[in-house]
């Protein structure tokens, strides 16, 4: 017997229903790919993001989920020791849901607090009297400060030595013959030191665009290239740019930006970016007596808000580590720094050999910071000459003769 009309009309109409179905479900699965690949390949500074999100995550670590997963299979616990402190339901959700720690008061404070998210960093690693209530920070001046026709008059520079002058012949008789491998520059130029600024007491007015960090810069160039490892500089004025531009102080490190690549792109020598800045707080946590001798603490601070920031912070802890070998509690800390409220790239996403370097504080002299200088240099050209060798291929015994 053959179908009807009817029939035959009622199997093609769900027949184009079942397509329209599919082929809605396929436009939808390219679009939720379109829409992913779309943000993914923005540049990280476009993409969206959360901060609570972000920091809600953070707090999953590694123990917690052997704690989860423990729950069901208990042979699970035992890698985690006897002292393992187990973690409660409550707490736990309570982290998630708040992301307030009950045993860090930052995490309340910074989201009542203007501005306060600033010292939201996190220590890494510390020498000995640095912890969260005098870690290095980073103050910005004020706008009348950063835009200043006059500045202050200067005062103590018959006290400051010079760098420069005859060039030393490095005691190990090791070169980077003519080669410029590492490259300083200073996303905060005028970075000053209130010694040397007549009638300044504020560390936040602690700027002058002729006498800052760039001397200190200069001095480790000096030290370094004294060790046979050459060294460029770039003394380019941020704060002229920022000006010129009417930018805020918080646009530096886009401006530094383009600096560095044009360093790198037309020496391909550089290995080493190191960007030198000075701490804001006072002298009694950046100076630290060696032997008799006043030296300014350093610290180096590693931004996070990009992919390979584990090398830049392996980077900065060896040499915190290596220094406080040979300078014990010279290097104050390696901080982590990113999120909402700082850059937390600081261009060290250009290269795994980036570092920031903070040099002493707003209370240091150039005697105290020239000396850093020379022991950061001492230390380095350790280090350096160290990976050259290891990099060198074996010779074949063969090919001496």
């Amino acid at each position: 017997m053959k179908p009807s009309k009817t029939n035959r009309s009622f199997v093609f109409v769900q027949g184009t229903s079942l397509l329209k179905i599919c082929g809605g479900f396929l436009l939808f699965l390219l679009l939720i790919f379109t829409i992913s690949g779309v943000l993914t390949s923005l540049k990280p500074e476009f993409r969206f993001s959360s901060t609570s999100v972000n920091t809600a995550t953070n707090k999953v670590t590694g123990e917690m989920l052997y704690h989860f997963l423990g729950w069901e299979n208990h042979h699970l616990l035992q890698g985690l020791g006897e002292h393992a402190e187990k973690p409660t339901l409550m707490n736990i959700v309570f982290k998630l849901s708040t992301n307030i720690n009950l045993d860090d008061p930052r995490s309340l404070l910074g989201r009542e607090l203007p501005s306060f998210s600033l010292y939201d960093s996190k220590i890494v690693v510390a020498s000995e009297g640095t912890d969260y209530t005098n870690m290095p920070m980073e103050s910005s001046p004020p706008l009348e400060v950063l835009r200043a026709e006059q500045e202050a008059t200067l005062q103590n520079t018959e006290t400051i030595d010079q760098p420069g002058g005859e060039e030393k012949v490095p005691e190990n008789g090791l070169t980077t013959e003519g080669r410029k491998v590492v490259h300083l520059y200073f996303s905060h130029t005028t970075e000053s030191y209130l010694p040397y600024l007549e009638g300044v007491t504020n560390p936040n007015h602690a700027y002058h665009s002729q006498l800052n960090v760039t001397k200190v810069g200069e001095k480790l160039k000096e030290e370094l290239e004294s060790r046979g490892i050459g060294t460029s500089i770039d003394k380019t004025d941020i704060n002229a740019i920022l000006n010129q531009k009417k930018l805020k102080h918080n646009a530096s490190y886009r401006e530094s930006r383009p600096i560095v690549q044009a360093a790198m792109a037309g020496n391909k020598d550089i290995q080493y970016i190191i960007d030198i800045h000075r701490d804001a707080q006072r002298k009694e946590h950046t100076t630290l007596t060696i032997n008799g001798k006043d030296y300014a603490k350093l610290a180096f601070v590693v931004g996070v808000d990009h992919p390979n920031y584990e090398k830049n912070l392996k980077l900065a802890t060896e040499m915190h580590n290596l220094i406080n070998e040979k300078y014990p509690g010279l290097s104050r800390a390696v901080i982590q720094s990113g999120g909402q409220g700082t850059n937390g790239k600081f261009n060290q996403d250009l290269s795994e050999k980036a570092m920031l370097v903070e040099f002493g504080g707003v209370d240091n002299t150039f005697e105290e910071l020239y000396l850093s200088a020379g022991a950061l240099a001492d230390v380095f050209s350790e280090f350096y000459w160290q990976a050259e060798k290891v990099s060198q291929p074996v010779q074949d015994p063969a090919d001496k003769k």
